[in-house]
C-alpha cells in the first residue's frame, strides 16, 4: 500500500450562516445562535429558529461547557488526512445552552464516560482553528 504524500486536512465548510461561528472560533471561543423571539439556544448555524421558526437570530457568547453524552473512537479515518491522528475519540457534547455538538474529544479513551464535564479547547490542526473539547478543569 502506498503512502499518499502532503495530503492537507479538509477544512470546515464556511458559509454565510456560519461565518460568525467560525470567526468566534479564531477569536478563541464558542459562540452560537439565539432566537429573538423564544429565546432558544440554536446549533448548528441556520437562518430561522427550528423551535419557533422566527427568523431573527443573534449570535451570542456561550459558555464552551457541556456533558459528555456519547463518543466512538476513531482508528480508521474518512478522509487519509486524518489516518496519521488516529486513533482519535469523536464524541456528542450537550452544552450548557441546550444544544449538543457532533466534536472532537481530547480525552484518553479510559477516562471517557457519560456525562463527563467538558469545555471548549480551540486547536489548531491545519490551517483553521477547530472546536475540540477536553475534561472541564476542577474549580477549587
Amino acid at each position: 500500500m502506498s503512502q499518499l504524500p502532503n495530503i492537507s486536512l479538509p477544512g470546515p465548510t464556511i458559509t454565510p450562516v456560519s461565518q460568525p461561528f467560525w470567526e468566534s472560533i479564531q477569536a478563541g471561543h464558542l459562540s452560537l445562535q439565539q432566537c429573538d423571539k423564544c429565546e432558544q439556544w440554536i446549533f448548528y448555524p441556520r437562518e430561522h429558529c427550528p423551535h419557533c421558526f422566527h427568523d431573527s437570530l443573534t449570535w451570542k457568547k456561550a459558555s464552551g461547557r457541556g456533558l459528555l453524552k456519547t463518543w466512538s473512537v476513531i482508528h480508521r479515518a474518512g478522509h487519509p488526512a486524518w489516518q496519521e491522528h488516529t486513533p482519535y475519540v469523536v464524541g456528542v457534547v450537550a452544552l450548557e445552552e441546550g444544544p449538543s455538538l457532533l466534536t472532537h474529544v481530547l480525552i484518553e479513551e479510559t477516562s471517557l464516560k457519560h456525562n463527563l464535564k467538558v469545555e471548549i479547547e480551540i486547536s489548531e490542526i491545519g490551517p483553521h482553528p477547530l472546536p475540540f473539547f477536553k475534561k472541564q478543569e476542577e474549580t477549587k
